[in-house]
């Protein structure tokens, strides 16, 4: 009969080695009716299984051909046997955690620096587990409903796009499936990709055409984290910290702080895909997040504005304090409306888009000129992702060269019978101009503005003159002989709105009334 120690043995040979190698000899196969033996083969494998439980395991961000954030410290987690201690070492550190009661451990890397040659992460407890080709630069998540889900194999040219998109440097993980939590998970699904066109054809296309002109100019490795859903409001992607965070989402708060594990929720729930599609990401070490989503909110004006402020508050402590947060404003939809007054179908959330740049660090892409009144997903997302880099290199990595954004409504004065518009972002320059496909914008000689509406203290709306003074905007009508206010593509779809600056970008939507 095998001896208690012989098996002591090879139990200790398993733990050293996580290979068992157990030679059946004849004269123990022979006598494995015997009940010492049952008893004992029976306690080797229970014992194996609590060992395999006790393996060190990371995050399920982590992976080969990943990106880790520059310039910031890196938080490196995953889980363990409780009071096992773990080694992280990466690019030359070497960082020490030991697991928590709950098996939980994360260590910090200090800063790294910018990195495109492939370096491996290896992590050792009881086993060693060795990520390979990890890329060191800048981490963006990008999230939303359907026009950020929106691939770019159904995207503009997208034959083209898919062939041309070998882009090593560009690294793309994508959170799959659509599903939701009542409490917030630590684990998720999902696989660190190269840009390859047989990677790129299912990824985001508003993600991908921003990051691959950030990874242009930047020239550093870019990691894009894709989280997104379509048909989906913005309640279920916030953290309970960020209604926490807005006094006037105090009921939102209340309800998330009632879940338990038992609640039942689904797409619609506040916090509930944050609960399963954001938060095992978290405390990922990212610069910023992309967000392309309101239509499933689009009936909303002030509140889409506090919930905005929710979003970007949760997810600043969940991954950054310093994330910036660079969102699309909706594009132009269904059929034009030719009443002034306007204040129809999206207008009220896109001014609630507008008003949330007052948030410190954060950008919008105004996209009015590039929508299609018969589709609620536009095809063209190159210049939607051109767009959001274009705030992202200004802001972000400080690019003063660059104008972000179009003009952006500042300020306004009543002279006489006319109303005198200034403008943040004009850069060279207003003009009168036309976007057609994805051609730049072509200044039209001697064009008129369109989609401007002048309103006396009556209230009573009417299309106004406008034309381009300077730096500023003149607008007036001979309908009313003292204006007050001035509404500006205040529409659902402001078909002809035509201002620009020099750089391209078109003009924000705006209002300097708040009736």
């Amino acid at each position: 009969m095998v001896a208690g120690t012989e098996l002591a043995g090879y139990i200790h040979s398993w733990k050293s080695s996580r290979t068992i190698h157990f030679p059946l000899h004849k004269d123990f196969s022979m006598k494995l009716h015997n009940p010492l033996i049952r008893w004992l083969t029976a306690s080797l494998l229970l014992c194996c299984s609590s060992v395999a439980s006790a393996d060190v395991k990371l995050a399920s961000i982590f992976g080969n051909s990943m990106v880790l954030q520059q310039g910031m410290s890196v938080p490196v987690w995953g889980w363990a046997e409780a009071g096992e201690k773990v080694t992280v070492t990466f690019a030359d550190q070497t960082q020490q955690a030991t697991a928590d009661k709950d098996g939980r451990w994360q260590v910090k890397l200090d800063s790294l620096t910018a990195n495109a040659k492939g370096q491996p992460l290896k992590v050792s407890g009881q086993n060693t587990v060795t990520l390979s080709d990890v890329l060191v630069g800048e981490v963006w998540i990008c999230s939303g409903q359907s026009n950020m889900e929106w691939s770019v194999n159904a995207s503009m040219n997208a034959k083209e796009e898919i062939a041309g998109a070998d882009h090593p440097q560009i690294r793309l993980f994508n959170v799959p499936g659509h599903t939701t939590s009542p409490v917030a998970k630590d684990t998720c699904p999902g696989a660190w990709q190269i840009c390859q066109p047989q990677s790129i054809r299912g990824f985001s296309a508003v993600g991908y055409f921003f990051g691959r002109r950030l990874q242009k100019t930047l020239n550093v490795p870019i990691g894009l984290v894709g989280s997104n859903w379509g048909g989906t409001r913005i309640e279920p992607w916030t953290s309970p910290a960020g209604f926490q965070s807005v006094p006037e989402l105090k009921n939102l708060a209340d309800q998330v702080g009632q879940y338990t594990e038992t609640t039942k929720v689904g797409g619609g729930s506040p916090s509930a895909i944050y609960n399963a599609m954001v938060h095992p990401l978290a405390p990922f070490a990212m610069r910023g997040a992309i967000w392309y989503q309101g239509e499933s909110n689009g009936g909303e004006g002030e509140s889409y504005y506090h919930k905005t402020q929710a979003l970007v508050n949760g997810w600043r402590q969940l991954f950054n304090p310093d994330l910036a947060f660079y969102w699309v404003q909706l594009a132009n939809f269904r059929a034009p409306n030719e009443n002034p007054e306007g204040g129809d179908g999206w207008a009220r959330i896109r001014e609630a888009q507008r008003k949330a740049l007052g948030i410190k660090h954060t950008g919008m892409a105004v996209i009015i000129d590039i929508g299609e009144a018969r589709d609620i997903h536009p095809r063209n997302k190159q210049d939607v992702g051109s767009r959001l880099a274009q705030w992202a290199l200004h802001q972000t990595y400080d690019k003063q060269a660059l104008v972000p954004s179009g003009p952006l409504y500042k300020s306004h004065k009543v002279e006489g019978d006319a109303v005198r518009v200034s403008f943040d972002h004009v850069g060279d320059g207003l003009i009168v101009g036309k976007k057609e496909g994805l051609a730049p914008t072509q200044q039209v000689a001697d064009g008129k503005l369109a989609r401007f509406a002048v309103a006396g203290a009556d209230k009573k709306w009417f299309w106004a003159e406008a034309t381009i003074d300077g730096n500023d905007v003149i607008v007036k009508s001979s309908e009313v002989k003292s204006p007050v206010a001035v509404r500006y593509a205040y529409s659902m779809n402001p078909l002809g709105a035509n201002l620009y600056n020099k750089q391209g970008l078109p003009a924000s939507p705006f209002r300097t009334d708040d009736w």
